[in-house]
């Protein structure tokens, strides 16, 4: 049974006439009847009482008449519905990103989405790179923004470097300066209490190995929050933290930058080498870049965040 079929018997049965029913559906006569002979086999029915002048629904016709008329009606929804997630006026997108990107960048650059495409969907998942590139192999996620280089790279994703930001160490304002100096350097971390982020997290990972390199093991105040977590802990003076300068100029915080050259990390976009991103998930990715080039240009990107 084809689509083709029941809007030229939907046509029959309105009309009562062939002929009619082949110019309202513009088709010839014989091929109209013929396809209504092919349903009638294909059902095992005759639909129709043929007299001369006099075309009148069977049984079994007045059986499939309401069928017919649905079945038509959601192809016909199922076209327009497939037509709008085409045309970007519905859809859906699945991002991934990390904490920090969720309060520094994100919401800036999702309001400019959001603007332009506003019956897209969002659904936003927080978590480390690892996590996130756990749900892009999954499928869980058409895109996700995360820190770069990947640990364990999975030569099935592919990323785009977006950003470089720096990293800075911040201090409740009016708990004294890390240092006496308007920098720090990373051998000062030594022996300061740290406000440190969970298991996970990018930071972390990030910091402890800036400290292991200079031969240390630092020493946590506080450990296993999330980034809001941190940054008011560090507020309440129970330590300092490093975080990057995106999310630090957001808070009541002293920030304290690392000497030269200073500590960087490279923010990129990854997504599923042999699946295409849906239209509506390529269009954020467009949506973004802009929104990087457009800031960098009218310097509102914070202080020490650069396109790559």
């Amino acid at each position: 049974m084809q689509l083709q079929q029941l809007s030229y018997f939907l046509a029959v049965a309105e009309t009562c006439h062939f002929t009619r029913a082949a110019e309202r559906v513009h088709v010839a006569q014989p091929s109209l009847s013929q396809q209504i002979r092919a349903l009638e086999r294909e059902l095992g029915a005759d639909l129709f009482h043929r007299a001369r002048g006099n075309i009148t629904l069977t049984d079994a016709g007045q059986a499939l008449l309401p069928l017919a008329r649905r079945i038509l009606a959601d192809a016909e929804s199922a076209r327009i519905e497939v037509r709008e997630v085409a045309g970007l006026r519905r859809g859906r997108v699945r991002l991934g990103a990390t904490p920090s990107l969720c309060t520094g960048l994100l919401p800036q650059v999702l309001r400019a989405y959001h603007r332009e495409h506003p019956g897209i969907s969002l659904r936003i998942e927080e978590g480390g790179s690892r996590d996130l590139v756990r749900e892009l192999a999954t499928g869980s996620l058409d895109l996700a923004l995360l820190i770069l280089p990947l640990q364990n790279h999975d030569p099935a994703l592919a990323t785009t470097e977006l950003l470089s930001e720096e990293l800075v160490v911040v201090s409740a304002a009016h708990a004294a300066p890390p240092t006496a100096e308007p920098w720090i350097e990373v051998q000062d971390l030594r022996d300061q209490p740290l406000v440190m982020f969970r298991h996970g997290y990018d930071l972390r990972e990030s910091t402890i190995a800036a400290c292991r390199a200079e031969g240390f093991e630092p020493d946590f105040a506080v450990e296993g929050g999330e980034m809001d977590a941190v940054l008011a802990m560090v507020e309440a003076g129970l330590g300092i933290a490093v975080v990057p300068s995106m999310v630090a100029e957001r808070r009541l915080l002293r920030v304290t930058p690392f000497a030269p050259p200073g500590l960087r990390r490279t923010i990129g976009l990854a997504h599923r080498k042999d699946v295409e991103p849906p239209r509506a998930a390529r269009e954020l990715r467009r949506v973004l870049l802009a929104y990087l080039a457009e800031a960098a240009r009218d310097g509102r990107l914070s202080r020490g965040a650069s396109p790559r």
